[in-house]
């Protein structure tokens, strides 16, 4: 049985591990044995979408085969590359030159063939993390339905396609993508950004909702940001009850400002 991100989520470790490996012995063993040297370490569920699982789960490593269903290791490799630096280490049992080449190429960090003894693969993990994060801190990527933030720049990517938000609106998106499944009222997301020096008023905020939303649709997000009347704005489906008849509906449209 394998061990997912969601099995871990309540535990606590210095480092978190992604393990791309289609083979379940290999990827447990792998698994269990990092685990035993105080990390923590969870194997992908769904290799049609390593991407959005890697966003989710922000591991500060990634182990990465090859040979995957639906894409290659190369292929998810330069998916990452494009949002995160973070260290990939490739396993194969590929191990000619040319793989070799097209692994660091790809924008691999290491490579070790299989098979492996896995306290070398321990040894290769630890000097990467050390090398990586002495002086760095954690990733800085927000992810919720596929749709991808970088908290750096204020660029969101979807299915391939990126746009670059203004201040505000990256702002106002990273607090509904922290609070998913939440409402955040329109006096949160004011004080949220004045702490960023962003002084606006009420109207302004209406207005870079507006603009938010319309970015979004052009990327193929229509509704992603969903209005609760009375209590706020979410990046999840909430549901409105105020229509009486005890009915329910989803809200797309805006609301009194939203």
């Amino acid at each position: 049985m394998t061990c997912s991100w969601e099995d871990l989520e309540n535990e606590e470790y210095m480092y978190r591990i992604m393990i791309v490996e289609d083979d379940e012995v290999i990827a447990n063993a792998i698994r269990k044995h990092l685990v035993s040297w105080g990390m923590e370490a969870f194997c992908v569920q769904d290799f049609s979408d390593v991407l959005t699982e890697f966003a989710a789960t922000s591991p500060q490593l990634v182990l990465m085969d090859i040979h995957l269903p639906f894409f290659n290791g190369y292929h998810w490799c330069q998916e990452i590359r494009k949002v995160s630096k973070v260290p990939v280490l490739f396993l194969s049992s590929a191990s000619d030159n040319m793989s070799i080449i097209m692994a660091v190429n790809m924008g691999g960090d290491d490579f070790i063939a299989k098979p492996f003894d896995l306290n070398v693969l321990t040894a290769k993990v630890q000097a990467l993390l050390r090398r990586t994060y002495e002086f760095a801190g954690a990733t800085n990527l927000l992810e919720h339905k596929g749709a991808i933030l970088d908290k750096e720049n204020g660029i969101l990517t979807y299915q391939g396609e990126k746009i670059e938000l203004t201040k505000n609106e990256w702002r106002i998106l990273q607090v509904l993508m922290e609070h998913k499944g939440k409402a955040v009222s329109r006096d949160t997301l004011m004080m949220r950004l004045w702490e960023s020096d962003s002084f606006i008023d009420d109207n302004t905020l209406t207005v870079n909702v507006t603009r938010l939303r319309r970015k979004l649709e052009e990327i193929g997000l229509s509704d992603y940001i969903q209005t609760k009347k009375g209590c706020g704005i979410s990046v999840d489906i909430i549901w409105d009850l105020s229509y009486g008849s005890g009915d329910f509906h989803s809200v797309t449209l805006l609301k009194r400002g939203f």
